[in-house]
């Protein structure tokens, strides 16, 4: 009877001990990563006139929940394209022969329901200076959908560009929170809702400019 007792006890131990076992190792398995939200270019086109080269470009991606809410609050948010030129060198690093910056403002105005758009190739001051386009639209989705969408966007001048050589055109847009109210920008440090970017690369064809 004894004998009988010392086993079952010891299977009983064993059991518990590959229960523990499988929980920890349960415990310690990788968490599959949540997904992120989409943020792309989904087209980028590069075309020239008589003076230089034209950039139009459609992103897609939705304003994360922590930020509409932010704009909700009266808070301006900032977005910043930027496109740089590069000429190909195969001898040293490639030669950044031209550049550009396009600096869009989205503020909503409570008294009136209207959301404002403003558009600047630097940074846009408090007192308004230096913008060069400024839209209203009845709706956040409207709005959204004109910050989504650049074209004709001037980025270089023909005379930047070398006939014999071959260039490409680096594309990158993002949610600038340097220009977030201070207390905000500490909140949103390492906040994954304010990290949203893209970028895309093409290269550019002369032939196609003239």
């Amino acid at each position: 009877m004894t004998a009988f007792i010392t086993h079952c006890w010891k299977n009983a131990r064993l059991d518990w001990a590959v229960l523990l076992a499988c929980a920890l190792l349960v415990g310690w398995m990788p968490r599959p990563a949540l997904a992120q939200p989409v943020a792309e270019v989904v087209q980028l086109r590069l075309e020239g006139d008589n003076e230089g080269v034209l950039l139009s470009a459609t992103l897609n991606f939705d304003l994360p929940t922590t930020v509409e809410s932010a704009l909700l609050k009266g808070v301006a948010v900032f977005f910043v394209a930027e496109a740089e030129v590069y000429r190909e060198r195969w001898y040293w690093a490639d030669k950044k022969v031209a550049g550009a910056e396009r600096h869009m403002r989205l503020v909503f105005h409570p008294l009136t329901r209207r959301w404002r758009l403003a558009v600047s190739p630097s940074t846009i001051a408090n007192n308004g200076l230096g913008v060069i386009l400024n839209q209203s639209f009845d709706t956040l989705e409207d709005a959204m959908a004109a910050v989504r969408r650049i074209s004709g966007w001037r980025i270089a001048e023909l005379r930047d560009l070398d006939p014999s050589g071959r260039h490409r055109v680096e594309f990158r847009f993002r949610l600038d929170v340097s220009q977030l109210p201070r207390p905000l920008q500490i909140g949103a440090l390492g906040q994954n809702d304010w990290a949203l970017s893209m970028a895309a690369t093409q290269r550019l064809a002369l032939d196609n400019l003239k």
